[in-house]
């Protein structure tokens, strides 16, 4: 029976990796994955950096035909070859063929907004690519308002997103308008898998929590996660938190 959503699980193909001790294998969460099943609405990986959620999720979003500095499958740009092509190791058990999609990387943002505008400056039969996008430079706004046009223009239902630290530089008032527009579009049948260190955008209410750490990957509640418990203790008291860390050992 074909899921309804668009990726149901995913595997590690252990059985054809022959050194657990080179990268990306060596990682704890790569080392000790088995199978990972995903939420139908929206999945989040958390965890330290370097915990290997990223690698992770960059491995999914190749698997599902993405570029992997990010775009729409229609996007085929290479600025450096970083990848680790763990995708190469993974089984993707998929359900419906969503009908758009779109894989976001703070990192490499702007080579997207860059890679938009050369090809739009390349012409071409029909409408310019921004245009989908609000129809201003992705270059001539703030990183939180671009990526709040991306969600706003080209975002859309039926689809599949999958976002790489989507906080990196949008305030706490844009993580929740961008939670709001997260929600509108799971109403519209799309699903997300994101990796995020927000306690604001983990805490969607119908969701999988995967904490990524020493001991591989293990599916936690919100109130479980590190992110959550240094947030609520440092408000609480901020100033027994900061007293803490600045005394003298």
């Amino acid at each position: 029976m074909i899921s309804s959503q668009y990726i149901r699980q995913i595997s590690l193909r252990r059985e054809i990796i022959d050194n657990f001790d080179r990268y990306p294998f060596s990682l704890p969460a790569v080392r000790h994955l088995d199978t990972i099943k995903l939420h139908p609405k929206v999945t989040y990986f958390v965890g330290e950096n370097g915990s290997g959620k990223s690698t992770l999720l960059e491995a999914i979003a190749v698997s599902m035909g993405f570029n992997p500095e990010g775009g729409t499958r229609n996007f085929n740009f290479s600025t450096r070859s970083s990848h680790s092509h763990l995708s190469d190791y993974l089984r993707v058990a998929k359900g419906l063929r969503s009908r758009d999609g779109f894989f976001l990387r703070a990192e490499s943002f702007f080579n997207l907004a860059t890679n938009i505008e050369d090809l739009d400056n390349a012409g071409g039969i029909g409408p310019r690519i921004i245009s989908y996008y609000g129809n201003r430079s992705l270059h001539e706004q703030s990183h939180g308002e671009s990526f709040m046009a991306l969600m706003m223009h080209r975002f859309s239902g039926d689809s599949l997103f999958l976002l790489d630290e989507p906080e990196a530089a949008v305030s706490p008032q844009r993580q929740l308008a961008a939670m709001a527009r997260m929600h509108q579009l799971i109403e519209q049948s799309s699903q997300f898998i994101i990796a995020t260190h927000s306690p604001i955008l983990m805490a969607y209410p119908d969701a999988l929590i995967y904490q990524f750490g020493s001991d591989g990957v293990t599916l936690v509640d919100y109130e479980s996660t590190e992110h959550f418990k240094i947030t609520r203790d440092f408000l609480s008291n901020p100033k027994r938190m900061l007293d803490m860390l600045f005394e003298d050992e």
